[in-house]
């Protein structure tokens, strides 16, 4: 099972994407904007990772703020 510079181990997954998506992925990877289709992925899902866990966290903080009237 492969790892990652962490030593992590990985989890291989299937996804279903649609053609033109599959498409424009390989062209960032031709272009060397990504090493593979792989890495490519996993950098989209930290990057949503990152931002819905942000967003949660401000939606708490606002919650708490409605809740306490400050």
């Amino acid at each position: 099972m492969p790892k990652t510079k962490a030593k992590e181990k990985m989890v291989l997954i299937s996804v279903h994407i649609p053609k033109q998506m599959l498409e424009e992925l390989d062209e960032y990877v031709r272009q060397g904007v990504f090493p593979s289709r792989s890495e490519a992925i996993r950098i989209a899902i930290r990057d949503l990772l990152y931002r819905e866990n942000s967003r949660v966290k401000s939606q708490s903080l606002e919650d708490l703020v409605l809740l306490t009237g400050r």
